[in-house]
């Protein structure tokens, strides 16, 4: 793809997504007309692009959905549910067209305009006798010569009663003498369509007279570029190279301070100084350095959630149900490859909340709940973590009925998953479901696996709260930046080991001897009974002495034991890319310039269970 097209695609893409919130939100409030102008000027825009690029499908498409909403804005055509629903159409179109070019399929290689897409973008703007207002100005000029007493009375102005002697003068005129008088509409529409312009719009103008009455412009200087677009891949290699550079810097502080325990005479003392402050400030450089890289792929979710309402308005129709969408902390950051991998994990979760937890109209009549369904998408910050929660207010998990389908199966033993929140994370078994019949939807046993997959792959972790009756919460937990950690470094059998931040609680000093519980060692923290789990027994290690504990912060916390605790380090994460170990999700290396084991934070969560589940 060449450069002037791949800029076309960027902001056409932009301008699609827009489009489409702008629909859903036009469906709510059909008289808004900064909405339909916004969206006449969105469809305009891409079909001069497209028109530019010899892109004919997505012209057509265009200029079609152009002529609605001129219609629309005008009052020619009413915004009703038809015609939202084929503007909806000619959106996806396009933003099929925009995807299939900016995953490499040549221009030449794109569909055409589906017929079904034209004949609705057609019959939506022929809307025959539907709103269409008299055209109360505009008397219609007679076919055929009429006598000048019958001809007068329709041609009066109805203002002031005068007689309209244009329209007067046409009616006696023999037909074909005289311009056909769709010229004069035309410019009578082209009149009222100015004037028909969203009041912001003639404020812009007005500002813009002002401006360039009131001072001089100079015609020929360049307009400003207060952004440009970068590769990601760029991008990337820039954060790399900035993190590589951090941790050069850790280790030249810690070479440093080895340096400083010996005395320096002479000309030596002086250099060591000047290689302190110069160290110094090139570690302090190196770290502003990494945190600007890092700030250039930080993106709103909200850029992520506003594909979200069309799906669910679409699902909802599909389903026969009545739903409602509610997005909130939309402008809360996250990294850019976590924005961009997030898209089918929440498909499949709002999928499975729609289909699986949402009662029909009827059946939430009867269980005393209003008709009309409601989805929450909300994201915030939490320390170094981003969290998302998606919850609807459903009728709830039932944990035994899904232990017994789990079992059924043969997905687990039936001494396995005793509690309900145990129960509740088995619906992200591969080949799990409880649906008996399939459909478009779901009920395959594929999908909220996925969803556990992917949330993992970015060292997040997921987990499930329900209520059976009320509804059912997820909770997705991400760290705000994928290659750099906060961590706890630890040491158990001489291997050092680092625990993400996110789940330690506290440090707490280990007895010799522990109580027992069911063959558990437990340890009171706080008055509550935790069990201990050795870190180094669980991945496989020969622990020495563990006489320190970690408190980890999970929905069921345990205390995990390990030989020492080193400190706390930020560490530039390297996934595992040729292997794959339970509890391990990456490495990094220390200050030292040691190799460190970084463990996941999903295993951590899950209570470091390394059991292989069952599978069909």
């Amino acid at each position: 793809m060449d450069d002037m097209l791949k800029e076309f695609v960027v902001e056409a893409l932009d301008l699609a997504t827009n489009v489409e919130e702008h629909l859903l939100s036009l469906e709510r409030n059909p008289g808004d007309m900064n909405t339909l102008n916004a969206v006449f000027r969105s469809f305009h825009t891409i079909k001069g692009g497209a028109g530019f690029m010899n892109l004919s499908a997505m012209v057509s498409a265009c200029h079609l959905t152009e002529n609605l909403f001129d219609a629309l804005r005008t009052g020619q055509v009413p915004v009703t549910p038809e015609a939202i629903e084929a503007a909806l159409e000619a959106s996806g179109f396009v933003a099929d067209q925009l995807t299939a070019l900016n995953n490499g399929t040549e221009p030449d290689k794109l569909s055409t305009m589906p017929k079904s897409l034209e004949k609705m973008l057609t019959d939506a703007i022929e809307m025959k006798g539907v709103s269409k207002k008299p055209a109360a100005a505009k008397a219609k000029p007679a076919e055929t010569p009429k006598p000048v007493e019958k001809a007068a009375p329709p041609a009066e102005k109805e203002n002031d009663g005068e007689l309209d002697w244009e329209a007067y003068f046409r009616a006696v005129t023999p037909p074909g003498t005289l311009p056909e008088a769709e010229a004069a509409e035309a410019a009578e529409s082209e009149e009222a369509e100015v004037h028909a312009a969203e009041p912001a719009q003639r404020e812009e103008t007005e500002a813009v007279k002002s401006s360039l009455s009131g001072a001089e412009v100079k015609q020929n200087a360049p307009a400003k570029e207060e952004s440009i677009r970068i590769d990601a891949v760029k991008l990337n290699v820039l954060l790399e190279v900035a993190g590589e550079s951090v941790q050069a810097a850790n280790q030249a502080a810690v070479l440093l301070e080895k340096l400083s325990q010996f005395k320096f005479d002479g000309q030596a003392a002086p250099l060591m100084s000047a290689l302190t402050e110069t160290l110094t400030r090139a570690s302090r450089y190196s770290t502003e350095l990494q945190r600007a890289t890092l700030a250039t792929r930080m993106q709103p979710v909200g850029r992520l959630f506003q594909k979200f309402p069309r799906l669910i308005r679409e699902l909802a129709r599909d389903l026969g149900k009545e739903v409602d969408l509610n997005i909130a902390g939309a402008e809360t950051e996250v990294d850019r490859v976590v924005v961009d991998s997030l898209y089918d994990p929440l498909v499949h979760m709002l999928r499975n909340a729609l289909d699986h937890g949402i009662e029909t109209a009827e059946e939430r009549i009867n269980a005393n709940k209003s008709p009309r369904a409601t989805i929450s998408l909300k994201a915030w910050q939490e320390a170094s973590s981003v969290m998302i929660e998606v919850t609807d207010d459903g009728k709830g998990m039932d944990a035994q009925r899904l232990r017994d389908k789990a079992v059924s199966k043969g997905l687990i033993n039936v001494h396995d998953a005793r509690t309900d929140d145990e129960a509740f994370q088995l619906v992200f078994l591969p080949g799990f479901s409880t649906k008996e019949v399939a459909s478009s939807v779901s009920g395959r046993g594929v999908g909220m696996d996925v969803v556990k997959t992917a949330v993992e792959r970015h060292r997040g972790a997921i987990r499930i709260a329900s209520q059976l009756g009320t509804g059912t919460t997820f909770l997705i937990r991400l760290p705000i930046e994928l290659s750099i950690v906060p961590t706890m470094l630890v040491r158990t059998d001489g291997a050092s080991l680092a625990l993400p931040m996110a789940t330690v609680q506290r440090v707490v000093e280990l007895p010799e001897t522990f109580e027992s519980v069911g063959g558990q060692p437990v340890l009171r923290d706080l008055g509550r009974p935790l069990p201990v789990k050795s870190l180094g027994k669980i991945l496989g290690y020969t622990p020495a002495s563990e006489r320190v504990g970690i408190v980890i912060a999970a929905p069921s916390p345990y205390i995990l034991s390990v030989d020492a605790v080193d400190g706390t380090a930020d560490l530039v994460i390297k996934p595992l890319t040729c292997i794959s170990t339970p509890g391990i999700t990456g490495t990094a290396r220390s200050a030292e310039g040691e190799l460190v084991l970084v463990i996941s934070l999903s295993f951590l969560i899950d209570g470091c269970k390394t059991r292989e589940r069952i599978t069909a």
